[in-house]
């Protein structure tokens, strides 16, 4: 009987963001359709943690929705002031309010059904 426990959860298939391409580095593009102009980006790892830049401050959380959703625990930023302070917030509260995430090679899509999105492209990690 362990064995047959043992094969089962070895069977399990990873139902993540990160099963379907979304390992790996991205940088927000385009929010809401229009070009977003300051700098945010998000690493998302295999193990469904995600964590980035903003415009002004590093952010983290974890993502573990099964693909295609796309649900944040709460994110935890550091606490610094810019020029950019409006923007950061404005990615962060888009990023709080995404519920569904597609990949589409080297474009990560995120949305929701108010229609609100967030378009990021991949890039290289050291970019």
């Amino acid at each position: 009987m362990l064995f047959i426990i043992l094969a089962l959860a070895a069977c399990e298939r990873d139902e993540t963001l990160a099963a379907y391409g979304g390992v790996g580095d991205w940088r927000l593009s385009a929010l809401d359709g229009a070009v977003y102009s300051a700098t945010a980006t998000m690493r998302i790892g295999d193990g469904g943690e995600v964590s980035g830049r903003a415009a002004c401050n590093g952010w983290g959380a974890s993502q573990t929705a099964p693909y295609p959703w796309f649900e944040l625990t709460p994110i935890v930023a550091t606490k610094r002031a810019c020029a950019d302070l409006g923007a950061e917030a404005a990615f962060f509260q888009a990023l709080g309010e995404m519920t569904l995430a597609e990949v589409l090679g080297d474009t990560l899509l995120l949305t929701n059904e108010a229609g609100r999105s967030m378009e990021f492209t991949s890039v290289a990690p050291d970019d």
